[in-house]
């Protein structure tokens, strides 16, 4: 069964962007979307519906640029404007007491650099972590995530092209107990897995809905 989802806009400076807001609850979890994504993206929409069913209210919001129909990502300070503002519309606009930040990718690293730099956060959820850009290993985008104080979740594929299983294992224990790590066994960036697994892509996305799930509970949000 559906939730109720609410169409908003959510001001960005002088300018807003379109969301949606899915159930109610004292607790918020706010997801920004993949670069080549948005707010529609099936897997996020699923995902609201799943946390508005355990009385939990998510929002999921555009960048800017998807608003407007552009092809390539926002200036850096416009995306994480974006991201801080999403944030701070669930706390002071529809009133949630925990809000808890992140998303696909470059949803998940735009709000990180954000609470590295100091706006407030119960938590973050990284769908996918984009720790590298494919085979480039030496370019990290990981010297912010030691500025973070709230509590984590990565959920990553060992097949992710964006994360080199070892380099992201390392981040997490450098990371803890702060981080925590959801391992999604053979999923590549998207967490689809071969078809030799036998697996189905709604199994494993069910997997990765329930590690969210388990790891809000755990720390109480």
């Amino acid at each position: 069964m559906l939730s109720s989802v609410q169409e908003i806009r959510i001001p960005v400076g002088d300018v807003s962007v379109t969301a949606s807001v899915h159930g109610a609850g004292a607790t918020a979890v706010v997801l920004g979307h993949g670069a080549g994504g948005d707010r529609r993206t099936p897997m996020l929409v699923e995902l609201a519906e799943t946390l508005a069913s355990s009385g939990r209210q998510s929002v999921l919001y555009n960048f800017l640029y998807s608003d407007r129909g552009r092809g390539g990502p926002d200036p850096p300070d416009v995306l994480e404007r974006t991201a801080q503002a999403a944030g701070d519309h669930a706390r002071a606009t529809l009133g949630a007491r925990k809000v808890i930040v992140g998303g696909k990718s470059m949803g998940g690293r735009i709000a990180s650099q954000v609470v590295a730099r100091g706006a407030p956060a119960d938590g973050l959820i990284f769908l996918g972590y984009p720790l590298h850009p494919p085979g480039r290993t030496q370019v990290l985008r990981d010297r912010h995530l030691g500025a973070v104080e709230a509590p984590m979740l990565f959920v990553q594929g060992t097949r992710d092209a964006f994360a080199r299983w070892d380099l992201l294992e390392a981040l997490v224990e450098r990371l803890s107990p702060r981080a925590s790590l959801h391992r999604v066994e053979e999923g590549d960036h998207s967490f689809a897995v071969p078809k030799r697994t036998g697996r189905k892509a709604a199994d494993v996305q069910r997997e990765v809905f329930d590690a969210v799930l388990r790891w809000l509970e755990a720390h109480g949000l």
